[in-house]
């Protein structure tokens, strides 16, 4: 029997005159004894050298009997928390229980094919799930799978050896400028008069506008009006309730207030003084600029049944959802001529390609633009 050094693997003869090397590698399921046979000792020297060799080239790779709904588990666990934020943490947790780990959980990592991936697409899609809701499930599964080729526990993605379900562009519902001034004007006097105007002028996301302090406004005593967006409010998929996270993409922006903005700001800043008075001790002051009448955070679906949807009927307008005030933000922008880049950097979108692929058909025709660009020019 010929012996090497720690670590480095041994061969030796088997009872049937062939022979075997025996080599230590580290799997998801700790410290596991590999064998390579064959019919003489220099076959078996070669395979052992191989195999040595491709262990620390990082090249071995054993899931053992780790099933992919365990592996799920844990690259939540280890990798994602802590790295993404809660509402993120809260809806990957939901797409692996709810959509993986149902489909896939009990197959085990290391026979996981592409097969059996697209027949969890398949089979959501056929369940009436929407392809944008299947691309995220794959998402979340293609992210995991990243890692575990990171941790050497598969030798490819499976996931990226499927056909993900195209895309159907879905019509953004915009109030016309007409529009827009009548439900501005059916607001006046309304409790959230202010957040309505806010939402339509600035193209705030709903969580971003219940996110807001005082603090967060500077309503231009001394120099131009703006508001800062540093966080939004929004209902955990966890069931953890409300809570205040980072802005969608993590960054923050600064915003300039138009003057029907303002005005709307300090007439809601005064109302709300009155609410404090009233509600003597039982005020919660959190600083929220749009609260509860006791200074708690508002639950965003009881403004739309007890205020955004009776405004709605009562202008006469479509059934909207409150974001597509966003949706009107952007479109009377760019049908006024003005730059796309101002448009995406006033909503927050971390590329221009998102806000130009969202409302592409509501910018006004270029022909006669350039043309007559051209004529000045050249003419």
């Amino acid at each position: 029997m010929g012996k090497r050094g720690n670590g480095e693997g041994s061969i030796s003869r088997r009872k049937n005159g062939g022979w075997m090397g025996q080599y230590v590698v580290y799997t998801a399921e700790g410290r596991k004894r590999k064998t390579v046979y064959g019919k003489t000792r220099a076959e078996v020297a070669k395979k052992l050298n191989k195999a040595l060799s491709d262990r620390e080239d990082g090249l071995f790779f054993d899931a053992g009997n780790l099933k992919v709904g365990e592996y799920m588990d844990r690259w939540l666990r280890d990798s994602v928390e802590g790295n993404v934020g809660p509402r993120t943490l809260a809806n990957y947790k939901l797409q692996v229980r709810r959509h993986i780990k149902p489909v896939l959980g009990e197959i085990q990592l290391k026979t996981l094919t592409p097969a059996h991936v697209q027949g969890l697409y398949r089979q959501k899609l056929d369940a009436g799930l929407a392809p944008s809701s299947v691309r995220y499930i794959h998402a979340v599964l293609h992210r995991a799978l990243t890692q575990a080729l990171r941790w050497g526990l598969v030798p490819r993605n499976v996931s990226e050896a499927v056909d993900l379900p195209k895309l159907v562009s879905e019509e953004v519902d915009a109030l016309t400028p007409e529009e827009a001034r009548k439900f501005l004007d059916a607001a006046r006097g309304d409790r959230f008069e202010a957040l309505y105007v806010v939402a339509v002028m600035t193209g705030m996301r709903r969580g971003e506008l219940l996110g807001l302090r005082w603090s967060d406004i500077d309503l231009g005593q001394n120099a131009p009006a703006t508001l800062r967006v540093g966080r939004q409010l929004q209902r955990m998929r966890d069931g953890s309730g409300l809570k205040f996270v980072a802005p969608k993409g993590g960054k923050g922006r600064t915003i300039r207030l138009p003057s029907r903005a303002v005005e709307a700001l300090k007439a809601h800043r005064a109302r709300q003084a009155e609410e404090r008075l009233k509600a003597g001790p039982l005020y919660r002051d959190e600083g929220l600029v749009f609260a509860s009448e006791v200074g708690t955070p508002l639950e965003p679906s009881n403004i739309d049944r007890r205020s955004f949807k009776p405004l709605l009927k009562k202008a006469g307008l479509p059934d909207i959802r409150f974001h597509d005030l966003r949706h009107t933000c952007a479109t009377v922008l760019l049908s006024q001529g003005v730059n796309p880049k101002f448009v995406q950097e006033l909503l927050g979108h971390a590329d221009i390609k998102l806000t130009l692929g969202t409302y592409s058909h509501f910018l006004p025709s270029m022909g006669d633009q350039t043309a007559n660009a051209m004529e000045s020019a050249l003419g």
